[in-house]
């Protein structure tokens, strides 16, 4: 909310009402965006490259080919995930100011419709005729407000943030790649990767263990759970690419 619509807001409000929200801190967490970019970035960025190397290193390549294919990867992918990230949400906004342009030309064309619609809404949270009817006036005296009732309650939808998708395409790029270098940190230490992908496979099975504990703690799922599963996704998928470079090698 920005600082207008938060006066606005406080003037509206009873000064006994708003001294209780004064003192009143809800403990929600709100960067649900930031970290489900996050999570799409460093589970792709340890995943990828981890079952790229295990599969070079199964085809007896050495670490500095392991290395180089694994920094390619690295940089592609980040790259295609954060154009993935951007074009989302740009979708994500298109759409909604389609739907908003349609829903302001209906409240001018059709505003008995969208008010019987506002009544409806109203009536699915158990208010009475008698207790909506007044708040349907005030909304129809503020077409402004009654968009944005509308386009939240009707249709579902919250406005973007205009930097959502820059900070979106960034954010899964940073981290893909940060996630993608862990994998590939003992090919860079280590000259026979045969050798190096163990390192590899203790290293980013341990960072995929922490990344789910981490991910099910900030997503309200099972810490535990998520980190096992996402530990489990991650060696199987190294596992597969190993096994299979190992059948073509033969």
């Amino acid at each position: 909310m920005s600082s207008d619509e938060d006066k606005i807001t406080r003037i509206s409000i009873e000064p006994e009402k708003q001294s209780l929200l004064d003192h009143h801190t809800e403990k929600h967490f709100t960067a649900g965006e930031i970290v489900r970019d996050i999570i799409i970035g460093v589970s792709d960025g340890l995943t990828v490259p981890f079952a790229l190397a295990a599969g070079l290193s199964g085809a007896n390549a050495s670490s500095s080919i392991v290395l180089t294919a694994g920094i390619a990867e690295v940089a592609a992918g980040a790259i295609s995930m954060g154009l993935g990230g951007y074009l989302a949400a740009k979708s994500e906004e298109d759409h909604y100011a389609r739907e908003m342009k349609r829903e302001q030309e209906e409240i001018v064309a059709v505003p008995e419709t969208e008010a019987a619609e506002v009544a409806e809404i109203l009536a699915q949270y158990g208010i009475e005729p008698h207790e909506y009817s007044p708040v349907v006036n005030a909304l129809r005296k503020n077409p402004q407000a009654w968009l944005d009732f509308m386009m939240r309650f009707e249709l579902g939808l919250e406005k973007p943030d205009p930097k959502r998708a820059l900070q979106s395409a960034f954010t899964i790029a940073i981290a893909y790649v940060l996630g993608g270098f862990i994998p590939l940190l003992p090919y860079m230490l280590i000259p026979r990767a045969i050798d190096a992908v163990v390192a590899s496979v203790v290293i980013t099975l341990f960072a995929l263990f922490i990344f789910g504990y981490a991910k099910g703690h900030f997503t309200g799922s099972k810490p535990l759970r998520s980190a096992f599963e996402t530990a489990f996704i991650g060696a199987i998928a190294s596992a597969a690419a190993f096994c299979l470079a190992k059948v073509v090698q033969h």
